[in-house]
């Protein structure tokens, strides 16, 4: 079955950075897309970053572009959001998460606090 399972996420101080990563299994992951997402307290969840399957096309929600790299690595079948210049605002859970035979799957998130 499908398994996403994200890590890399803590407290880190405005201004820092963090590299999360997303370890995939259970289907064609050099063939899937696979997008972050991340959903803050009262907020609904939102699509933060997007990398096509073999890594050549990406895009970025306005909110994080120029502070946030998605990557993949299909060896690995990995694929990573490093966040730089970290804000307060982008505290929220983490969701990897990709669309793969007709269905969305999620990882079960992790927790991305910025604050002093």
């Amino acid at each position: 079955q499908v398994q996403l399972v994200e890590s890399g996420g803590g407290l880190v101080q405005p201004g820092g950075s963090l590299r999360l990563s997303c370890a995939a299994s259970g289907f064609i992951f050099g063939a899937s897309a696979m997008s972050w997402s991340r959903q803050a307290p009262g907020n609904e969840r939102e699509l933060v970053a997007h990398i096509t399957n073999t890594g050549g096309g990406t895009n970025y929600a306005d909110s994080v572009k120029g502070r946030f790299t998605i990557s993949r690595d299909n060896a690995k079948n990995t694929v990573y959001l490093q966040m730089n210049s970290l804000k307060p605002e982008d505290t929220a859970v983490y969701y990897c998460n990709t669309y793969y035979r007709g269905y969305r799957y999620w990882g079960q998130g992790t927790q991305v606090t910025v604050s002093s």
